[in-house]
């Protein structure tokens, strides 16, 4: 791991280069770590794909002290204690018809699997919560199962209906709300994704289980989903 200076208040610590459930468990358990030991001297967090930014509370400590307890924290890092790891599971209704999966013909035509295979593939997986960001509340997820695999668009949309479910290589997300994007959508959830209550809007948090559990139009329309 790499502690590395960013600014007069904040470090950046890389634990790899690589994109992984491995890596995603030992930054949520830093994180974990970091909130409970440095209390009122951590001013922010934000923890990403293989890297975690701290920022000091500098009216609390100052930066070389802060630095040497972001070590001191580290130090207590250790593989046997990610099996103890508290992670919130999240069971997400998904409706995959057709009117609401508006790649599902890309998507077939491009892996040689019948949608119906898609869906369940999808549903089969439990995905874990790599990062979160590009729109508020938007969390990226994985991983897909391999043999859904699949590119992001040559074009993106302008236009992404709100809740759309897309896949794009070896992720999955959820749009939290209308905006532009360029992942494959396959469905779509009537669950509200954004929570003001959170700092970072989104019901997700870093190291979340998460599964995808299909239903019919009926109960999509129910819920409080829109075509």
């Amino acid at each position: 791991m790499q502690v590395n200076l960013v600014n007069e208040n904040s470090v950046i610590i890389y634990f790899s280069d690589t994109v992984c459930i491995e890596t995603t468990d030992k930054i949520t358990h830093a994180c974990q770590l970091f909130k409970a030991e440095l209390n009122d001297t951590l001013l922010d967090i934000v923890p990403s794909y293989t890297s975690i930014l701290l920022s000091c509370n500098l009216r609390k400590t100052g930066l070389r002290n802060f630095i040497f307890n972001v070590q001191r924290v580290l130090n207590q890092l250790d593989t046997a204690s990610l099996t103890n790891l508290v992670r919130n599971k999240i069971l997400l209704p998904v409706y995959y018809g057709q009117e609401v999966a508006l790649d599902h013909g890309d998507v077939s035509l491009h892996t040689g699997l019948a949608f119906s295979e898609i869906v369940k593939l999808h549903t089969q997986e439990t995905y874990r919560v790599f990062a979160i960001g590009f729109t508020p509340g938007f969390a990226f997820l994985g991983n897909t199962p391999k043999p859904m695999t699949i590119p992001r668009k040559a074009t993106p949309r302008l236009s992404v209906p709100k809740g759309s479910v897309a896949i794009a290589d070896r992720q999955t997300a959820i749009y939290p709300s209308q905006s532009p994007g360029g992942w494959q959508v396959i469905g779509r959830t009537p669950i509200d994704l954004l929570d003001e209550s959170e700092d970072s809007l989104s019901k997700f948090s870093m190291g979340d289980e998460v599964r995808f559990e299909s239903i019919d139009k009926q109960t999509f329309l129910a819920m409080g989903g829109q075509l």
